[in-house]
């Protein structure tokens, strides 16, 4: 919490004697920086809410960080002395560390991404690690320690529907570009084989079920194949930015979920029908769900089961976040009470962090058709229009410099436009709107960061001592305000598994500092002015840095 919501919040607890006050924003800064609404004082002071509110203008006095207190209809409004907070304000928001939560205790698990390896990454994942990664970040910044896991779904139908593809179309030839890519051809071409030959789907279970028992000619088989997925997977990753502390693999893990449900049918904790195991959720409100199949077989759910189990184990983590994609709410929602009705203490830990589709122009992507748009098309696709922006705005770049800039801005683009909606928004991705370097984009931040650095480069490093008074155009106040949430927000996306908060929150304040470049003249101001001034931008560009830095995305000193 800043300072000055700090002290509005203290000097209302002393008046009413509330233990909570809850502040509100008004959507006219005209008529203050924040609002205290007095409907939750009319049963205590048995007065209607705009009563209170004039009596309390009347009684409480303006400090030196609060300019003043007037009533506007039910609610209590204060405008901040934003001179007076910007003393101490701009030189601990130039720090490194502003806005960082103290350390906590607590230990958390963020698992994302995710991937079946029978295919190549594609737009879903990029924004299942977006917001993966950038909600660890997050978290991490705040204070929790935390430990990013991706469970590696590298067995079943599909992956063997990739191999038997492999022997039948593609057999003894190897990659000649990404392997992931080329991995996911052999799942193409063979969905499309089963499609003209349904009765091509023997062979892949013959396969499956020679993968189980261990055949040896099948596990080299398999063993090549992911290989190649993991090679081409690691170089998507660090293109992106991701990493994890612990990777799992369903092929270890499987069939170990079986002995934990066999133990639940034996306390009647499930039942048994028509030879599966079913665990009967309805009067939970939540559809019955198969543990076990009638021909003995897991399913995804068994296995979720036990790694529920084993992570708690290794870890012992306060709290389980799984960031997977809205079409499996009711999968979670299944999991989560079968774990209670386990009775695993942990079972109240773990959240089920949702988020909507991205679309495409065209529609809804279809793995198995080949529709998909593979993350590194993607990437390469935002990459290059991003190039022809550099070089129209800088015809004497280096080829090696457009190619740095370039990956910089198009990696931003893409992870700025994953992140700025809230989890649960649908929406169409379109890499020209994400390139812009105007509007609501990554690369807009990233300018607003770069042009800082610009102004500071030609005007030098400003003195320590500056004199807050001459800060007191409209511009300059907003930015100042703007600077002491960062704290705030921070805690809020934070408790809230929200890391859009960030991304809108450095929206604004690229877009309020851009308004104050073009009022404000800042080296051609007076030596007061120019030093306060030039000590403001320093502080915005290290919060820009702060935020963009959260969301996985690099603040440039040139664009």
């Amino acid at each position: 919490m800043n300072k000055a919501k700090e002290e509005i919040t203290n000097i209302l607890k002393k008046e009413t004697k509330l233990k909570e006050i809850n502040l509100e924003v008004p959507k006219d800064s005209a008529l203050g920086d924040y609002a205290f609404p007095c409907f939750q004082l009319s049963k205590q002071y048995k007065q209607n809410p705009i009563e209170i509110a004039m009596n309390l203008a009347k009684t409480l006095k303006p400090t030196k960080l609060i300019k003043e207190i007037t009533e506007v209809g039910p609610y209590l409004n204060f405008t901040i002395n934003k001179q007076a907070l910007a003393e101490s304000l701009i030189k601990d928001s130039q720090k490194q560390d502003y806005g960082k939560g103290k350390d906590k205790k607590q230990k958390i698990m963020v698992e994302f991404l995710s991937p079946n390896t029978n295919k190549a990454l594609h737009l879903g994942h990029i924004r299942n690690s977006a917001i993966g990664e950038s909600l660890s970040s997050l978290l991490k910044f705040n204070g929790y320690k935390i430990i990013k896991t991706s469970i590696n779904n590298d067995r079943g139908t599909g992956v063997t529907e990739a191999m038997l593809g492999y022997q039948k179309f593609f057999k003894n030839k190897f990659p000649k570009g990404k392997p992931d890519k080329f991995v996911s051809d052999c799942y193409v071409a063979m969905k499309k084989a089963l499609k003209e030959q349904p009765a091509l789907d023997s062979e892949v279970k013959q396969m499956l079920l020679k993968w189980e028992q261990k055949d040896k000619e099948t596990i080299d088989l398999w063993k090549k194949l992911m290989k190649w997925v993991y090679q081409g997977y690691k170089e998507t990753y660090k293109r992106l930015g991701i990493s994890f502390d612990k990777e799992y693999y369903e092929s270890d893990i499987y069939a170990k979920g079986k002995e934990i449900v066999l133990e639940g049918l034996k306390k009647g904790i499930f039942e048994k029908q028509e030879g599966a195991v079913i665990a009967k959720l309805e009067k939970y409100r939540i559809p019955d769900k198969v543990l076990i199949k009638s021909d003995n077989t897991s399913l995804y759910m068994t296995q979720d089961i036990y790694l529920a189990k084993l992570k708690h184990d290794e870890f012992k983590i306060d709290k389980s976040i799984y960031v997977v994609g809205s079409e499996q709410d009711n999968h979670f929602r299944q999991l989560f009470k079968i774990l209670e009705l386990l009775k695993f203490r942990f079972a109240k830990d773990l959240f089920h962090l949702s988020y909507g589709l991205v679309h495409l122009p065209s529609g809804r992507m279809k793995s198995r058709e080949g529709t998909v748009v593979d993350a590194d098309d993607l990437i390469e696709e935002t990459v290059n229009l991003a190039k022809k922006e550099i070089k129209k705005r800088h015809k004497d770049l280096s080829e090696k410099e457009v190619n740095k800039r370039a990956d910089m801005i198009g990696i931003a683009a893409i992870k700025f436009l994953m992140i700025k909606f809230d989890n649960t928004t649908e929406f169409i991705f379109d890499p020209a709107e994400a390139i812009s370097f105007e509007g609501e984009t990554g690369p807009y931040c990233q300018y607003a960061h770069a042009r800082i650095s610009s102004i500071l480069k030609k005007a030098g490093k400003p003195k320590n001592s500056i004199k807050t008074e001459v800060l007191n155009t409209d511009e300059d106040e907003k930015v100042i305000l703007l600077l002491s949430k960062f704290p705030e927000v921070v805690e809020q996306a934070a408790k809230s598994y929200k890391p859009h908060l960030i991304a809108r929150y450095v929206l604004d304040l690229s877009q309020a500092f851009n308004e104050f470049y073009h009022a404000c003249p800042i080296i051609q101001s007076d030596d007061n002015t120019k030093n306060a001034r030039l000590n403001l931008i320093l502080a915005v560009q290290q919060v820009l840095k702060n935020g963009l830095n959260i969301l996985g995305i690099k603040a440039p000193d040139a664009m």
